[in-house]
């Protein structure tokens, strides 16, 4: 039975509604600062918890509930003699129910603008303290962190005269897990604020504060579960915006991851086409729906059912190009009014408007029993391109190299890029990815380039181990190379491509992706 509870809220959000339904059950209600006024302007009759602590609330309402007049009538065990002896000792009367939920730490920070001082006095002392206190007694005591539950709780008091165990436990779990969010999203940002990336990104305790968004259709498999989480604040992907088309799969945000990491490190209007989370083909040019050709040119198989993503505004153009075909899922940054109402003709068709990463993370992946964590891959800048074979590189090589360089980045490893000039941009021929051997790789970007191979360049995510690559890329017409270098037998590597009269660079940096 519940006859005496503390209500003490940030958002109102139906306390006045909950507060009313607890009067008629004559239920005491105990209050503070800007709920009690609320209730009392409503005609709710609350006790104001300086009438209890017999302290004022002080230091501009820092300190309100930190009291044994509150802790004890919330933490005493109501079936341990000694407990109530202490209550009757110290004329406490017991509390039955708390409802708070905590200052808006994370609606505070996600500002761009925000201060440090602002920050500070948005993290909750009291509010975390009656959670925690509550919910460690919630044998005895009902704990209410979230207003979505409000009604739930007003069901059984209506139905059962108490809120059942079960639900005092479910309640309690929910505001551990409240709290345990709220020190998280503390953590991680006065972390970057005040450290000052000392303790980043590798901190001794990996806390991965991240909020459920929702269920996603299935996993990996339709026989998989699956749900999106997102860090508060952080922008990018997670948080895109779905304008149109039925939910997203597991499979369906990791082709987006693929698509969006590859058309981020173009600077100029870039189209990437992805199948299984690896770019088939990506191209770029001043008019995206040229790009978007090219880039479907490179493999018009594989494109079918992608993903595409674009780097800027997506113009009706281009979505009169990307309709041509089944698509998946389209990711822009934007979409113009013409062309998201033409897109959204097909039923099945994803649209996702994708906001920019507020602030840089670390990549998170899970293993067995932990996680590992790494900092993101990004291109050099400027990419260095030291020639190593007796011809060096033209300027229009060196620049299709710069453009495979980056086009290489998302490529799952071992990876190899062919790419060529095209009409006022450059885009990629042929593609070979996620191959056990760099041959194979070089064989398969070759074979999806055909002819095109002739007079193109290449681009290899890490060093050729044996000169067998280089040869066959020579072979098929590659004039250019690009390659970080570093295997015990480059000189063999480089001997090969001058007997081709191949030019070849080295970078010095390897871009693996597994």
């Amino acid at each position: 039975m519940i006859s005496r509870a503390l209500l003490s809220v940030s958002d109102k959000r139906g306390i006045v509604e909950l507060a009313r339904a607890l009067h008629e059950l004559n239920v005491e209600i105990v209050s503070t600062g800007g709920t009690a006024r609320l209730l009392t302007e409503n005609g709710i009759p609350v006790t104001p918890v300086e009438k209890v602590t017999g302290y004022p609330e002080m230091l501009g309402g820092r300190v309100k509930t930190l009291h044994p007049a509150i802790h004890g009538a919330l933490l005493a065990r109501r079936d341990n003699p000694t407990d109530v002896e202490d209550l009757e000792r110290h004329g406490i009367a017991p509390l039955d129910m708390v409802v708070v939920n905590l200052y808006p730490f994370e609606q505070t920070v996600s500002r761009p603008d925000v201060s440090l001082e602002e920050a500070i006095e948005q993290i909750d002392i009291g509010g975390v303290t009656l959670l925690r206190a509550a919910a460690k007694n919630y044998r005895h005591v009902t704990v209410v962190s979230d207003p979505d539950d409000y009604a739930l709780v007003v069901e059984e008091l209506r139905r059962y005269g108490e809120v059942r165990e079960e639900t005092r436990a479910r309640l309690a779990v929910k505001a551990f897990q409240a709290t345990a969010r709220y020190d998280a999203a503390i953590r991680s940002w006065l972390a970057a604020r005040l450290l000052d990336g000392e303790d980043a990104p590798f901190p001794d305790v990996l806390l991965v504060h991240a909020v459920k968004a929702g269920d996603l259709r299935y996993g990996e498999n339709p026989h998989q579960r699956g749900a999106l989480y997102r860090r508060p604040g952080a922008g990018g992907l997670a948080h895109a915006e779905q304008l149109h088309g039925k939910g997203m799969s597991y499979t369906n945000w990791l082709d987006a991851e693929g698509a969006w990491l590859a058309v981020q490190p173009f600077k100029e209007p870039a189209v990437v086409i992805v199948k299984h989370a690896s770019p088939c083909g990506v191209a770029v040019h001043e008019r995206l729906s040229v790009a978007y050709k090219h880039a479907l040119a490179s493999d018009p198989v594989s494109a079918f059912g992608g993903i595409v993503a674009v780097n800027r505004p997506l113009d009706l153009e281009t979505a009169c190009e990307i309709d041509r075909i089944f698509t998946e899922v389209v990711l822009a940054p934007d979409f113009e009014p013409e062309a998201l109402e033409f897109l959204k003709r097909k039923t099945n068709r994803r649209l996702l408007r994708v906001p920019p990463l507020r602030r840089p993370e670390v990549e998170v992946r899970a293993i067995p029993g932990g996680f590992i964590a790494q900092t993101r891959d990004a291109v050099e800048e400027p990419i260095e391109m030291r020639p190593v074979t007796a011809r060096h590189p033209t300027e229009s090589e060196r620049q299709a190299l710069a453009f495979a360089w980056r086009a290489i980045l998302a490529v799952k490893s071992n990876a190899i890029v062919v790419a060529r000039p095209v009409e006022g941009g450059f885009a990629t021929v042929g593609i070979g990815t996620g191959q056990p051997s760099r041959v194979d790789a070089v064989r398969l970007a070759l074979q999806k380039a055909g002819a095109q191979a002739a007079g193109a360049v290449l681009a290899s995510d890490a060093f050729f181990p044996f000169p067998d690559g280089v040869e066959l890329a020579a072979e098929a017409g590659v004039t250019a190379v690009i390659q970080p270098g570093g295997s015990v037998r480059d000189a063999e590597v480089i001997a090969a491509a001058d007997r081709a009269n191949v030019a070849m660079v080295f970078t010095g940096v390897r871009h693996f992706r597994h």
